[in-house]
C-alpha cells in the first residue's frame, strides 16, 4: 500500500474512533431499536391497508374498511405485546361457587320452556373447511350419520325444538369467506322447515409475511388469492356479529342470550336448565352475563383450555399461554381439573355494551403457517371462550362428558357413527347398553385413516363399539362386516404388511400384529 493511502486509511481509521468509542460507552439501543422498528411496521401496514381498500370496489369498501379497524387493532397489539400474556404466579384458586355442577341445576316447568326460548338465539361457528379430513367444503357439510351432515344434525334439533314448544329459536350461522357460498347453496333446502336460518360472515384479515411484516395480498379481490387471506378466528364472533345488525334486531326482538357453540359439536345440543340458570337467577346472586360449559378433563383432553381465576376474574387459559416452564402444570389433571368445552352462553346486551366500549382485549394467539409457495407467514386469532373476563358474573358449568362430541378427526366420526349412539331429533343419545357414561379412546393411524374416504373403505360395516375401551389401529388394516371389538384392542400392520380383520371377528383384549388376509377361495 502506497504512503498517501495508509496515511489517508489512518486519518480515515481516526474520524471513525470517537464515534465507535462514544457508541460504546451508551448503554445498548436494541430496546430503542425495536420500538422503531414497531412504529415502522405499524405505519406500512397502515399504508398497505389503504392501499388494498383502494383496490375494493365501492359498494364493499365500507364493510372491508370495518374489518381492517379489526385488524389493525390486533396488529397493533401484537407488536406491543411480549412474551406469554400472563404471569403464572397470579393465578388463584378458582372460588367457590365459580363452577357450578350441573347435577345441582333444577328443570323447568314445561309451562315456562316456551317463554324461555323466546328469549334465546342459537349461534353456531360455520367458518372452518373439511380439509383436514380430506373433505372439500365446510366442515358442516361433512355426513356424520345416516346420510345427514353437522348442519343438517343442528336443523333437526331447533326445529324439533320449535314444534314442541310451539316457539321460534332462530339458527344462526357464523360462516367465513371459505364456507360462506358453499352454505348459502345447502340452507335453500330447509326453506319449508319451521326455523328461520340467518347467517353472517366473520372478519376477512389479511395473512403477513413472517419477516416483512407486510400484508402478502396483491390486491382486495379474496377469490384472487385466497392463500392471502384468513379468518381471525372465532374471537371474532362479538364484532361480526355487531356489524352485521343481527344482534341489534334480536335485542329489539327481546331475546336475551345467545348459546354459541362449535358446528362439528354434535353434543351442544339447547340445554334447558342452563338457560333456566340464566334466565331466572338466585335473587341473591349477580346476573350472569356470561357462561362457558366446562366437562371434567380426562388424559386424552390435557391440551384444552381450562377456567382460572386471574386478577379477580374468572378467565379462560389456553395452552398457548402457558410459559414454557409451566406447560406439565398446565397438563396436570389434578391441578386443573376441568377443560372448555366451547359452549357459551352470553347475554345479548352486555355483547353490545363491551363491543360499543371497546373493552374486548382477548389474548392474541399467533398462528404460523407455512404456505404451498414455501412462503412462511403469521395469522393473528382470538378465541371466543376468551372474552370471557371482559364481562361481568361470568362463571362455569361443569356439564357431563355427552354435551362434549367433537368429530376433530376420523377417529371422532367412528364414534358417533358407531351403534355407541342412536339418533333422536338431531340429537346423539348414547346407547343404554354402553355401562360406562365415558366414550372409548381411539387412535386411528393417519398413514390410512386420516381422510374420510379413505377411512370409509377401510370399514364394510362399523363395528360394534358397546363395550370397547381403547383401540389402537396402525398401518394397512380393514374390517369386514359385523366386527366386535371390547376391551383394549390393539392392531398393528408393519410396513409392507397388511392386516384383514375377517367379518364376525370379535376381538377382546388382544393385541394384532404382523400380516393378516383371508382371500375368497
Amino acid at each position: 500500500m502506497s504512503d498517501s493511502r495508509a496515511a489517508d486509511k489512518k486519518a480515515y481509521d481516526n474520524r471513525l474512533r470517537p464515534a465507535i468509542r462514544s457508541h460504546q460507552r451508551t448503554p445498548s439501543g436494541s430496546r430503542d431499536f425495536k420500538e422503531a422498528t414497531k412504529r415502522d411496521a405499524l405505519a406500512r401496514v397502515e399504508v398497505e391497508l389503504e392501499r388494498l381498500l383502494s383496490t375494493i370496489p365501492e359498494t364493499r369498501r365500507p364493510q372491508m374498511h370495518k374489518e381492517f379497524q379489526g385488524f389493525k387493532k390486533l396488529f397493533s397489539r401484537f407488536l406491543a405485546e411480549q412474551g406469554p400474556s400472563m404471569t403464572w404466579e397470579k393465578i388463584e384458586k378458582l372460588p367457590e361457587g365459580a363452577v357450578i355442577d350441573y347435577a345441582s341445576l333444577k328443570t323447568p316447568t314445561t309451562d315456562n320452556v316456551h317463554h324461555m326460548l323466546d328469549k334465546l338465539v342459537v349461534v353456531k361457528l360455520n367458518g372452518g373447511l373439511g380439509t383436514s379430513m380430506g373433505c372439500k367444503g365446510p366442515k358442516s357439510v361433512i355426513q356424520v350419520r345416516n346420510e345427514l351432515t353437522f348442519l343438517d344434525l343442528t336443523v333437526q334439533q331447533i326445529e324439533h325444538l320449535n314444534k314442541t314448544y310451539k316457539c321460534n329459536v332462530p339458527l344462526v350461522l357464523m360462516n367465513s369467506f371459505n364456507t360462506d357460498d358453499d352454505t348459502q347453496k345447502v340452507i335453500r333446502k330447509y326453506k319449508g322447515l319451521k326455523l328461520d336460518i340467518h347467517t353472517f360472515n366473520q372478519s376477512c384479515h389479511p395473512r403477513i409475511n413472517r419477516e416483512s411484516l407486510l400484508p402478502i395480498a396483491k390486491d382486495g379481490n379474496v377469490y384472487s388469492d385466497i392463500e392471502a387471506w384468513y379468518p381471525p378466528g372465532h374471537g371474532d364472533f362479538y364484532e361480526s356479529f355487531y356489524n352485521s345488525g343481527l344482534l341489534q334486531k334480536f335485542i329489539k326482538e327481546g331475546r336475551t342470550y345467545c348459546f354459541i357453540s362449535n358446528i362439528d359439536n354434535l353434543g351442544a345440543t339447547v340445554d334447558l336448565n342452563i338457560l333456566d340458570l340464566l334466565l331466572n337467577p338466585d335473587p341473591q346472586k349477580y346476573v350472569s352475563e356470561f357462561v362457558m360449559e366446562v366437562t371434567d378433563k380426562t388424559r386424552a383432553d390435557v391440551k384444552g383450555g381450562t377456567l382460572i381465576q386471574y386478577e379477580d376474574k374468572l378467565r379462560l387459559l389456553e395452552i398457548a399461554q402457558v410459559p414454557k416452564e409451566h406447560v406439565d402444570d398446565f397438563k396436570s389433571v389434578s391441578q386443573f381439573k376441568f377443560f372448555n368445552t366451547n359452549n357459551l352462553w352470553a347475554k345479548l346486551d352486555a355483547i353490545q355494551r363491551v363491543v360499543e366500549q371497546g373493552s374486548l382485549n382477548m389474548e392474541i394467539i399467533v398462528n404460523n403457517k407455512h404456505l404451498s409457495d414455501g412462503l412462511n407467514v403469521i395469522q393473528l386469532e382470538t378465541a371466543v371462550g376468551a372474552a370471557m373476563k371482559c364481562f361481568e358474573g361470568g362463571i362455569g358449568v361443569n356439564v357431563p362428558r355427552s354435551r362434549f362430541l367433537p368429530v376433530k378427526k376420523t377417529s371422532d366420526l367412528l364414534l358417533v357413527m358407531s351403534n355407541l349412539y342412536s339418533l333422536s331429533h338431531g340429537s346423539l343419545v348414547m346407547s343404554p347398553q354402553r355401562m360406562f357414561p365415558s366414550t372409548p379412546l381411539v387412535k386411528l393411524g393417519d398413514n390410512h385413516f386420516a381422510k374420510v374416504k379413505e377411512f370409509l373403505n377401510r370399514f364394510a360395516t362399523i363395528p360394534d363399539l358397546i363395550e370397547l375401551d381403547h383401540l389402537t389401529v396402525s398401518g394397512d388394516v380393514t374390517f369386514g362386516r359385523g366386527v366386535s371389538l371390547k376391551g383394549t384392542v390393539i392392531i398393528i400392520a408393519n410396513h409392507g404388511d397388511r392386516i384383514d380383520i375377517p367379518s364376525g371377528a370379535v376381538l377382546e383384549n388382544k393385541i394384532v400384529s404382523g400380516n393378516l388376509r383371508i382371500l375368497d377361495h
